[in-house]
């Protein structure tokens, strides 16, 4: 059995890189990571945004605690696979303040229902936080097998310092918990993101950090989150006398356990400095173990190389057979509720009303549904129609059938059924079943309504408004005027004046039309139509009759004029040209300042390539150089050369 953990940075992100983006699906993310229990932080989702993909899975049952309150936002949930392993119990919330689904909080319930180890009033009391906001984020899932007690947690990051007092008060809270339950007796078993590392051999920059705050060794690790991390720990490095009742570790590091000397053995890694490919990173997910349950683990390590997230998959395998009570034990029997296996073969399946209530399956917008394959794998039930056909009366024995097509011509086309004898004058109605009515065909000779959108008269969608983009910029052409004899010429004039309509002219319109006055200084209405404002778009398209009229120095100037139009709206919405690093000689890129202080929201350019292993920038290397420039300097620059590349 495998037991996996990866904080994925939002449920769904994972699908968005090779391998997961193939079936995007999670029972085929699951056959990948080959896991029988998944424990995932980090969803970013609520309860609202649950969809069938993420509850309905044939073979696997699944278990959510999502924030209350905030969107978009931590958040754990496990995944566990219904052939080799399921939970008797399961709640979220490490202080049982939480409602169960019977709406009883976890911490009252009977103690045939409840997990235990809950902290006592006195252990909340000196966590100096509220409990139902600790319990409220999404931060941790409790499952209990009869093998062992499961905790999938979340821990809170260090958010510079903002919130230093909820991430305590939540790290002494686990601490408390987990102490309480190996007190009574139970197996434990804690995996997720902690945030909190070791010792400096769990993270590339921890000798650097040391550096610049001035600290030394014992004081790194006597920091307040890390100090209770490392008593929780078997071998756990603590510096001076621990802690009154922390006397004693209890929770066995796998990872490290199976590899205690390597190095860079990272699990997570700094998008914003694309740290990952130089594996510049830390060690802050675990799977840890409670100490009767060291040699149920035959190997444990990370999947550095299975991307989807800035951190990556742990993993711990456990045998098939375990140590119970000083007897060889299968161990599928004690990962299954009593009764369901024996000697490692299944006696009974598993149903959903096996599951406990807290299961995503029981809620109510997923409870008594099935999945599409579950519908195929049980044959459908056909309902028999047992309708008889309504029988309408006739007055004489003769039948007449009309079809509704020739009901709507009017008759025409109607059919009649001829009785026997021969009488055409008492048409009857046919007896008609009670079955609905076959859909009418439209008869090839009725008129079909168009459709709204149909366009009835050319002219008059010509008569039409502004018809594209380019109509709104163009002005349109005046209607070419009828010519007429010479000697008819004033009663022609009147007559066209009289008869064409006169369109109003808007301000608008009236402040485009500027008058151009020609070389010999007369001015025409010709000039006064082709003239366009130069400062819009629509100045790019130059029309006939001003290009006709107007002389070439005019021409040539309202060219020159459309042509730096067009590159002041090119300058405007291209892309910068980005500097080029002096380590490598490429473009670089830019980001923005986030730390606050004068030049918090300044842009700067930067090398592009990815952060080395000594968390450096170095000089001759294939890792980050040291290229630094503000956005603003290059600007300048950049304006500097183009005015020393002007003549004159």
């Amino acid at each position: 059995m495998r037991l996996t953990t990866w904080n994925v940075n939002g449920i769904r992100n994972p699908f968005s890189y090779q391998p997961w983006n193939t079936a995007r699906t999670f029972p085929a993310m699951f056959d990948i990571l080959g896991s029988d229990i998944v424990v995932m932080q980090e969803l970013k989702i609520q309860r609202k945004d649950l969809r069938d993909d993420m509850v309905m899975l044939d073979g696997w049952d699944c278990y959510f605690s999502l924030p209350k309150h905030k969107k978009g936002y931590s958040g754990v949930g496990i995944y566990t696979r219904n052939a080799t392993c399921a939970p008797i119990r399961a709640e979220e919330g490490l202080l049982g303040v939480l409602p169960s689904p019977s709406g009883v909080p976890y911490c009252e319930l009977p103690e045939d229902e409840s997990i235990g180890g809950y902290p006592s009033v006195l252990q909340v009391a000196e966590l100096g936080v509220d409990p139902a906001a600790l319990d409220a984020e999404g931060r941790c899932l409790v499952l209990e097998f009869p093998a062992f007690v499961l905790l999938g947690v979340y821990s809170p990051a260090n958010s510079n310092g903002m919130r230093d007092n909820f991430r305590y008060g939540f790290v002494c809270a686990l601490d408390c918990r987990i102490r309480n339950l190996v007190r009574e007796g139970k197996r434990v078993v804690l995996v997720g993101d902690l945030n909190v590392s070791r010792d400096e051999n769990d993270t590339a920059s921890a000798v650097e950090d040391m550096r610049k705050s001035g600290i030394t060794h014992e004081e790194y690790i006597s920091t307040p989150n890390r100090r209770i991390f490392n008593q929780l720990l078997l071998e756990g490095e603590v510096a001076g006398e621990r802690d009154e009742g922390r006397e004693n570790g209890i929770l066995w590091d796998t990872t490290r356990g199976f590899h205690p000397e390597r190095r860079g053995m990272y699990t997570h890694w700094e998008q914003k400095i694309n740290a990952r490919p130089g594996n510049f990173g830390s060690r802050i997910d675990f799977v840890l173990v409670c100490e009767s349950m060291r040699q149920w683990v035959k190997d444990a390590n990370i999947q550095e190389g299975l991307l989807g997230s800035d951190h990556c998959p742990v993993y711990a395998d456990f045998n098939d057979v375990v140590i119970w009570d000083g007897e060889d034990v299968k161990l599928l029997d004690m990962m299954n509720p009593p009764g369901t296996f024996q000697d490692g073969v299944r006696l009974r399946d598993w149903k959903v009303v096996d599951a406990p209530p807290f299961s995503a399956k029981r809620l109510p917008e997923f409870d008594k549904r099935r999945s599409i394959k579950s519908m195929f794998a049980v044959p459908s039930m056909k309902k028999s129609l047992s309708s008889e056909p309504s029988q309408l009366a006739a007055p004489s024995s003769s039948s007449v059938a009309l079809s509704a097509p020739s009901q709507a011509l009017g008759g025409e086309h109607a059919s009649i059924a001829v009785s026997g004898n021969g009488d055409r004058t008492t048409p009857l109605i046919k007896e008609v079943p009670a079955s609905p009515p076959l859909k009418r065909k439209v008869s090839a000779s009725v008129m079909i309504k168009p459709s709204k959108r149909q366009k009835l008269d050319v002219e008059a969608s010509k008569s039409k408004g502004q018809q594209s983009l380019k109509g709104f910029f163009q002005k349109s052409n005046p209607s070419p005027v009828k010519t007429s004899p010479p000697d008819n010429t004033d009663l022609v004039d009147e007559r066209q004046e009289s008869e064409t309509p006169r369109t109003p002219v808007t301000k608008t319109q009236q402040a485009q039309v500027t008058p151009i006055i020609p070389e010999n200084g007369v001015r025409t209405e010709a000039h006064a139509a082709g003239q366009e404002d130069a400062s819009t778009p629509g100045s790019q398209f130059v029309s006939p009759t001003s290009a006709f009229s107007a002389s070439p120095s005019q021409f040539s100037a309202k060219l020159a004029a459309v042509e730096e139009n067009q590159k002041t709206w090119g300058a405007l919405f291209s892309r910068p040209i980005a500097p080029l690093c002096e380590g490598h000689t490429e473009p670089c890129k830019t980001m923005q300042t986030k730390k606050k202080g004068s030049n918090q929201g300044r842009s700067f350019w930067m090398c592009a390539r990815p952060l080395g292993p000594s968390g450096n920038k170095e000089r001759g290397s294939q890792w980050r150089c040291p290229t630094f420039i503000w956005c603003s300097d290059w600007v300048a620059r950049k304006g500097e050369e183009k005015e020393s590349k002007e003549p004159g």
